[in-house]
């Protein structure tokens, strides 16, 4: 027989963003996968002449725009939901507060933008994200 949901709560633990990164990086990393990136982004500079390069060589993080409308947030948060692990934003978790869907799909499409290489393609979200080079974490909540 099953856990009880009562035993299931008492026994729950919050991930950390940095434990969900490397779960999604090992779940989406393989020698093909590997391959085939390599010759996309070797294809990809000798077309962009050779200027594909990192952000200053500096780490990057993807954050919703402010100006994005409650439904694209919303939107954003189920897509990159669906394709990570989004358990840091749920109620008693570090990153659950402030509960409102900015600061959730922020987390979120970061989570994605992460797990996926911090490629600028994975942080569009049809428009309604930035890269940052600032770091957004706050009080326990710590972005990857």
């Amino acid at each position: 027989m099953g856990k009880s949901r009562s035993t299931f709560l008492e026994n729950f633990e919050c991930p950390t963003i940095t434990s969900l990164f490397f779960t999604a990086v090992r779940s989406h990393t393989t020698m093909a996968k590997a391959a085939a990136l390599s010759l996309f982004l070797l294809l990809l500079s000798f077309i962009s002449g050779g200027t594909l390069k990192m952000v200053n060589g500096e780490k990057t993080w993807c954050v919703a725009k402010p100006s994005s409308d409650q439904a694209t947030l919303l939107a954003n948060i189920n897509y990159a939901c669906s394709q990570v692990d989004c358990r840091v934003l749920q109620r008693g978790c570090p990153c659950f507060s402030p509960d409102n869907l900015m600061n959730h799909a922020s987390i979120a499409m970061n989570l994605y933008y992460q797990s996926r290489g911090r490629n600028h393609w994975n942080c569009y979200f049809q428009n309604s994200a930035v890269i940052v080079m600032t770091d957004p974490s706050y009080g326990s909540c710590t972005y990857a």
